[in-house]
């Protein structure tokens, strides 16, 4: 697992050269490797992860669709808790994308969100090669009250994790300072939260260049 300390700086991000290789990881082959409901049959391949977090319809899968230039490679729908188990897709043979079930409003029964959440903090908390957390937050609404016990239980667990925005279209560009700071405010409290934050739009293409060469830089 990684320290808050050991992430790359921001401005390493947006290096040309970075950017690039960015560009070609994720540009790369990447397939559907399993769909896991219990935590045992989690996929023992040794490959470093990357996971994708966030409340239900935060864009999750649309990212990663979207950071890999395909269409339909995570399941994409409008209702939210469509994805009700952790997604696994290999990257260029050197690096796992996860896609975890959301958390907070989902078209379920208890007992099914209960254990999406269990199975959820039991592989966040215990995953040796976890390189780093993705936390995703709509950029309409910033932090909400349903993602505080996930940054807690990283927080506890020491797994790092980047505050990334989504859909900042939907958000007035004025808008945007504000929004930045006052969510930074709330992640400079939290010990393993890496003290940067990223705006990014699946409809635009905003911000999916600098995440895919975070993400690089990180892996390489």
């Amino acid at each position: 697992m990684t320290s808050a300390a050991e992430f790359p700086p921001e401005e390493a991000w947006r290096d040309a050269d970075a950017l690039e290789r960015g560009r070609l990881l994720f540009a790369g082959n990447c397939e559907f490797v399993a769909g896991v409901a219990e935590l045992g049959r989690l996929p023992n391949i040794g490959l470093p992860e990357v996971a994708f977090a966030g409340r239900s319809n935060v864009g999750k899968s649309s990212l990663i669709n979207s950071l890999t230039n395909r269409k339909a490679l995570a399941r994409t729908s409008s209702a939210p808790g469509r994805t009700r188990q952790i997604n696994f897709f290999v990257l260029g043979e050197r690096l796992m994308l996860v896609d975890l079930p959301g958390y907070g409003y989902a078209k379920a029964p208890k007992d099914e969100i209960r254990a999406w959440n269990q199975l959820v903090n039991s592989y966040l908390s215990g995953r040796p090669n976890l390189l780093r957390t993705i936390l995703l937050i709509d950029a309409r609404h910033s932090l909400k009250p349903a993602d505080d016990p996930v940054m807690e239980l990283l927080d506890a667990a020491a797994v790092s994790y980047q505050a990334v925005l989504t859909k900042s279209d939907k958000l007035k560009p004025a808008s945007w300072a504000g929004m930045r700071a006052g969510t930074m405010q709330i992640l400079a409290t939290h010990a393993a939260a890496h003290p940067s934050l990223l705006f990014t739009s699946t409809a635009t293409g905003e911000g999916l260049p600098e995440l895919r060469s975070a993400i690089t830089t990180l892996v390489d």
